[in-house]
């Protein structure tokens, strides 16, 4: 099946899933108190539970050695993100005081939980690792120079305790660290005949895991959906910083960040895997992550325009992230 196909099957499904917990927030199903409370069962126990085990199953020694790159790519994103949002504000000329937001926002992807369904679909387990070694180079620029975009000032305490707590972050080292320093760990989870007391112990907490990984998507597309349900106002509709906000993050940032990425990796002479580049390409290209309003919320700025970018990016990718992905099919990257 082709790839623009996969994804657009997938991001069909994520859609309908979201519309559910859209449903269900607006039947009063999924209120507030059970969507933040869900959400924090993603963040703090689904989640890691998922990057734990999936590093179990891909890190190796030798994968590390040729993949230690990926977490860079997150600052390129970013960081490429943010200027690209500088210039997007300026042609917009959005007001002095949604500046910040406005960059913010452009620069700072739903980069974990909607790519990994996508990336499932197109890579398996290859391209869910990768998008799972890229979030620890997101995680750290997005508590450090992601938190100084919103108020200007350098890194405080507050920012670090964030993300020194990062639960997703750790589970991540300490999945590599167990894989590295027992590769068998690897097969833990697996059927075995004959398999000693350790080994069933073993397997189940790594089936226990997986089970609570699984989780991850299907939950954190329902809690978006009722998260869209609440944050935004029609009236967003008619503000142009929220408009520039749209066209900047879906279209404009992923054309200059994939145009830059796959000429410069041509120029000298490299040639990303095609898991990789694709991957990424579906990355650059995904809606405002819906983490932003909090971060927003807890570090100063445009509450509005956070909501609202949230809400209509996420609606609007479900068709431009699979033409972004046919693009760079059509043009060669």
């Amino acid at each position: 099946m082709p790839a623009a196909l996969v994804v657009l099957q997938k991001t069909g499904i994520m859609f309908l899933v979201m519309l559910a917990g859209w449903l269900a927030r607006r039947r009063g199903w999924l209120g507030p108190e059970v969507a933040t409370g869900l959400s924090r069962f993603v963040v703090e126990l689904a989640f890691p539970a998922l990057v734990f085990t999936q590093m179990l199953r891909t890190v190796t020694a030798g994968a590390l050695r040729t993949g230690w790159w990926v977490p860079l790519l997150a600052v390129f994103l970013i960081i490429g993100g943010a200027w690209v949002g500088r210039l997007g504000a300026r042609l917009a000329r959005v007001e002095p005081a949604s500046r910040r937001t406005f960059v913010f926002l452009v620069a700072i992807p739903n980069w974990v939980f909607l790519p990994l369904l996508i990336a499932d679909g197109l890579y398996g387990a290859e391209g869910v690792a990768f998008v799972l070694l890229l979030n620890v180079g997101a995680q750290i620029v997005l508590w450090t120079e992601g938190v100084r975009m919103l108020h200007g000032r350098p890194v405080g305490r507050d920012a670090l305790r964030g993300l020194l707590g990062n639960a997703g972050l750790m589970a991540t080292f300490a999945g590599i660290a167990v894989a590295l320093a027992w590769p068998g760990s690897a097969a833990l989870g697996e059927k075995t005949a004959n398999a000693s007391g350790l080994k069933t112990a073993g397997d189940t907490v790594i089936g226990a895991l997986r089970m609570l990984g699984d989780l991850t998507i299907p939950l954190s597309l329902l809690v978006s959906g009722a998260q869209l349900g609440t944050r935004v106002r029609s009236s967003d509709a008619d503000n142009r910083a929220l408009v520039g906000v749209i066209v900047t993050r879906l279209l404009v940032a992923p054309a200059v960040l994939l145009a830059v990425l796959g000429v410069g990796t041509r120029l000298v002479g490299w040639r990303m895997p095609e898991v990789a580049f694709m991957t990424t390409a579906v990355i650059a290209a995904m809606p405002v992550a819906v983490s932003c309003p909090m971060f927003v919320e807890r570090f100063g700025g445009d509450g509005e325009l956070s909501a609202g970018g949230v809400f209509y990016t996420t609606l609007l990718s479900l068709a431009t992230v699979p033409a972004v992905v046919w693009a760079c099919r059509a043009v060669g990257l």
